[in-house]
């Protein structure tokens, strides 16, 4: 949303008033908070206080490195929800401070510091941190201000504001050379500047400036995040309206939001997850591989059971089968009937395919929509379970499903409804769920069971009341540390309940590309799981790039095979090629590496999860973030705090990469590279870059037996040690996340904790 027509001239369709100085500044009884009053115009004598707008600018202090901005300008205007759910483990202690000098008024927050100006008839409002060391970004001349759309004519306009529309917005100064990053899984360019964002959910794919996951936070390099706290649609203008401020701004009365600061990413990132929500912890098994029916494909009991047999055989063990929406009938989603013609017996089928160790557990597709030609539309209608127009009608339209309605979750009895749904999957033997969909929320005409929510701050929220009710569900059945979802949409907090994927990608090695940003954006946000469509979703991807993505699929933290119109497995992707390197060969290779990575992975996880960290894919700045050409890299990522990898993107294997400064070293074969340089080499289909760091204690266990929880602290393997200088160390921990010992080398050179690990360890020195 743009407000001016260059710097000079104001957009023609708009009226435009600044909070022209701080009049004056008052300090909450608490001491933790400032209010500023600050006039739309300057104030040089008593006459000038009248007729004319002000906004009211409150700074508070939350918790150590964080401060929030609230403007609000009509205070009378009604607070709707929903809001979402901050601070949902406690709310820290806060240490605030106010200081006057002839400088100014400085509130302090631990680390963080705010300093309002103290010259007159000035708006000057700089964040930094509070030893002083360093500014963060400041809200300066003509960076808060109101709007009306469209332009008022007359004051007295504002009388009736049902056919005009107001708004809030601020804009924080930009560094030079500072980056942005974040905003929810975006699948364009990494950095943000000069880009305009709506963050409002979409159904758009992975190919355009919609997104799934919009997500109200986005990161500097500058060693601070700002955190909006609304669901409502806002509008960002990075560097895009003015090149040197980032704007946001929002159609309400009220504007609020956090600058966190670290001073390092991660520590951000540990403070917004502080804010939002920690990860959820995922199981183990969970990192194994996931094959799919694909979408419109045909597939039976008997296509299900041929493929995960086939899997077996060619010893690629499947850890999750999902079934997607075609084991629902056609014109009948969601409703929870199996299709008898094509599952006469779910229950029986589940239970055979794990007797016979086929797969380990099973996932089904759902979303909260209702068809109208299944009975049980006409049930939930009845009963209020659904989204209701402003006249009382069932809000329907046929975009997906033909006279589809909507669950309203803001009915409790809707909920219980929901969840005894649900239960009679889990009954079947279903051990999770696929909960896609919920973006496709409609704000006009519409009228919620809970009247006090606003329907513009329900369209993002949605994604949170959804897959956090299916989420709980799971952990009541399979108990806490056990449930995952497969999430395709999401807003701030939805973090808490993993597992997200990347949604509907072509199969291409631009949409590679395009789902490996989505993943380093939704990073971002303190989503430590996340997941995409090896081969890409729609499309029938050539073998090349399917061997590619899966490299790449089997190197994040969840791995699933799943498509659209064509299926997944590895020998209907190349015909059954008997080649060297062919797709099953491919397939069985990378599985089995990371089965061997497991003990590294659920430790990182585990470390990733307490402080609101991507565990992979990980953005390489978030651990070299002193090195500016990080900041910029968007086609490599770190697989927790050691271990680089690079996908591979073009048909002949090239691929370029950069490793940051120090000692790298090749996964493969052990040579050492000296980084803070870009490389560019050709790879195997077994192979793509993947380097490791320096001082690395690395545990690589033998692939042991049956499903990815199998027990890798007692099955032998590898203890590798990168280039080791003394006080190195790596955390041990088993399937359930429970660490069980350190192993830690000294000054000396002795690594300490071996007894930790049974079996057969061979140790390499590199």
């Amino acid at each position: 949303m743009k407000f001016r027509d260059g710097m000079w001239l104001v957009d023609s369709q708009k009226t435009v008033q600044y909070a022209e100085e701080v009049y004056t500044i008052n300090q909450r009884e608490d001491g933790k908070a400032l209010n500023l009053l600050c006039p739309t115009k300057k104030i040089f004598n008593r006459g000038d206080t009248l007729n004319l707008g002000t906004l009211n600018v409150e700074l508070e202090a939350q918790f150590d490195g964080v401060i929030s901005i609230e403007v609000t300008h009509f205070e009378g205007a009604q607070r709707k929800g929903p809001n979402f759910d901050l601070f949902p483990d406690g709310k820290p202690e806060c240490k605030a401070n106010v200081e006057k000098t002839e400088k100014g008024t400085t509130i302090t927050s631990g680390a963080l510091g705010a300093t309002v100006s103290a010259d007159p008839h000035t708006f000057d409002i700089r964040f930094h941190a509070a030893d002083g060391s360093k500014t963060l970004t400041s809200l300066l001349n003509r960076s808060v201000g109101l709007a009306y759309s469209p332009t008022l004519t007359t004051p007295k306009q504002v009388e009736d504001m049902r056919e005009r529309k107001h708004y809030i917005f601020t804009q924080s100064e930009l560094s030079v050379g500072e980056t942005v990053h974040g905003l929810g899984e975006r699948f364009g360019a990494w950095n943000r500047v000069g880009q305009s964002i709506e963050v409002w959910n979409e159904d758009g794919g992975t190919s355009s400036d919609q997104a799934y996951k919009n997500v109200s936070f986005w990161l500097s390099s500058r060693g601070y995040g700002v955190f909006i706290d609304t669901p409502d649609k806002i509008d960002l203008e990075i560097g895009s309206e003015r090149c040197c401020r980032v704007q946001t701004s929002v159609q309400a009365q009220r504007l609020k939001w956090y600058i966190i600061y670290g001073p390092t990413p991660k520590e951000v990132l540990t403070k917004y997850a502080i804010l939002t929500g920690k990860p959820g912890k995922v199981p183990a098994w969970s990192y194994g591989l996931w094959l799919s029916t694909s979408f419109t494909t045909d597939y039976d009991e008997k296509t299900v059971t041929s493929f995960v047999t086939k899997m077996k055989d060619a010893s690629i063990p499947v850890e999750v089968f999902h079934f997607d929406c075609f084991w629902l009938r056609a014109f009948h989603w969601t409703d929870f009937v199996w299709d008898p013609q094509y599952f006469p017996d779910p229950r029986g089928q589940i239970q055979r395919m794990k007797d016979a160790k086929l797969v380990n557990k099973v996932s089904v597709w759902t979303n909260p929509y209702v068809a109208q030609a299944s009975p049980v539309f006409k049930y939930a209608a009845e009963k209020g379970y659904l989204l209701k127009r402003a006249n009382g009608d069932i809000w329907q339209w046929d975009l997906w499903q033909t006279g589809m309605g909507i669950v309203d979750f803001t009915n409790p009895e809707a909920c219980k409804w929901f969840e005894e749904c649900l239960e009679k999957l889990y009954d079947m033997g279903v051990d999770c769920i696929k909960t896609d969909f919920g973006e496709r929320i409609p704000t006009k005409d519409v009228k919620w069971f809970d009247q006090s929510v606003d329907p513009n701050r329900m369209h993002n929220y949605y994604a949170f009341i959804y897959n956090k009710l299916v989420y709980e569900t799971l952990q009541r059945r399979y108990g806490k540390d056990q449930a995952v979802l497969f999430a395709r949409t999401a807003c701030a907090g939805t973090q808490r309940f993993p597992l997200q994927w990347g949604g509907d990608c072509e199969s291409t090695p631009a949409a590679l590309a395009e789902s490996l940003r989505g993943g380093l954006s939704l990073g971002l946000a303190s989503f430590s799981s996340w997941s995409n469509d090896i081969g890409g979703f729609e499309g029938s991807p050539p073998p090349w790039i399917y061997k590619r993505w899966v490299a790449f699929g089997l190197l994040c933290t969840h791995s699933r095979l799943h498509g659209s119109g064509s299926y997944r497995v590895p020998w209907l992707i190349d015909a059954e090629s008997q080649e060297e390197e062919n797709c099953t060969e491919v397939l069985r290779h990378w599985v089995g590496l990371k089965r061997r990575l497991m003990p590294y992975l659920y430790s990182q996880a585990m470390l990733s999860r307490e402080g609101g960290w991507p565990t992979s894919v990980r953005a390489v700045a978030l651990e070299f973030p002193d090195d500016p050409t990080c900041w910029y890299l968007d086609r490599q990522f770190m697989i927790g705090d050691s271990i680089l990898a690079a996908p591979v993107f073009e048909e002949d294997g090239t691929a370029e990469f950069y490793l940051p400064p120090g000692i790298w070293f090749d996964f493969w074969t052990g040579e050492k590279r000296q980084g803070g340089r870009w490389f560019k080499e050709k790879f195997g289909f077994l192979r793509c870059p993947l380097f490791v760091k320096e001082m690395t204690v690395l545990v690589l266990a033998n692939e042991g037996e049956g499903s990815f929880e199998y027990d890798w602290l007692n099955s032998g393997g590898e203890v590798r040690r990168y280039c080791m200088r003394g006080g190195e160390k790596t955390i041990l921990v088993d399937t359930e996340g429970v660490e069980k010992g350190v192993l830690h080398q000294d000054e000396h050179g002795e690594l300490h904790g071996m007894e930790h690990l049974k079996g057969d360890w061979k140790m390499i020195d590199y």
